[in-house]
């Protein structure tokens, strides 16, 4: 079921989103919260430091798990998403490094690693997951085409995705071709979803989402069938529905 939310401003949806994930964290202290990464985020993310500067909203016994995390990149590379939680959000709270959890770009056994982290997943599902959507309707990186029933993965990366993201390397050719993603099925394990979305390049995906058929060919659409997805848009992203 969507419960869907629209504001002119990026700002508005970013508060919007703050003030959804924000009483998740103060009504269950030890809550899991799903993390996601990209441009969507940023401004919730400023809001929940700002709050923890403020207020002090403790995240001491918070655990997270992140969606996703390009292959082939180091955690400190610019670009990692484990750089992006840090310099958004982890470095400026209280959360303990134990309590963190993420997807890796590099590993022995990078199959392995994706095993034991769906594994996690199973054994603490998610309080809230939040998610960005992509321009094809991927949600983490689980692209048009994967199965509904996928745990976590290594998933090739389609050509729209490396295009859409290519604004944060120095060319194209310098984005991953591959990421190591959580599946449908650990989003949807989640008790709740928070979908962000903006922009009229989101708007498609959007009204495939919320009004289309359910079809791996659309991953967004199978949110449909969750029973509490809270989306906050702004009328560009909106605009379709």
């Amino acid at each position: 079921m969507f419960e869907i939310h629209v504001f002119d401003t990026y700002d508005q949806v970013s508060e919007k989103a703050f003030e959804v994930m924000k009483e998740v964290v103060v009504s269950n202290p030890r809550a899991v919260l799903g993390l996601a990464t990209g441009s969507s985020p940023v401004g919730l993310y400023k809001k929940l430091v700002d709050d923890f500067k403020v207020n002090r909203t403790s995240y001491k016994t918070i655990t997270t798990y992140n969606l996703d995390e390009y292959v082939g990149i180091p955690q400190e590379h610019e670009q990692s998403y484990y750089t992006f939680m840090f310099q958004n959000f982890f470095a400026h709270v209280d959360i303990p490094h134990e309590n963190i959890h993420m997807p890796v770009g590099i590993s022995n056994d990078l199959k392995a690693y994706a095993d034991a982290y769906e594994l996690e997943l199973q054994k603490h599902p998610q309080d809230i997951q939040l998610l960005g959507i992509g321009s094809n309707g991927h949600i983490g990186f689980n692209e048009p085409g994967t199965s509904f029933d996928m745990g976590t993965h290594i998933v090739d990366l389609k050509e729209q995705t490396r295009i859409d993201n290519a604004r944060f390397f120095a060319s194209l050719d310098d984005v991953p071709t591959q990421a190591m993603t959580m599946g449908i099925q650990d989003i949807l394990r989640a008790k709740k979803i928070l979908l962000i979305a903006t922009g009229e390049k989101k708007a498609k995906a959007i009204a495939g989402m919320i009004e289309g058929p359910i079809s791996e060919a659309v991953p967004c659409s199978i949110l449909q069938k969750h029973p509490h997805v809270v989306v906050v848009l702004d009328k560009e992203a909106a605009k379709e529905l």
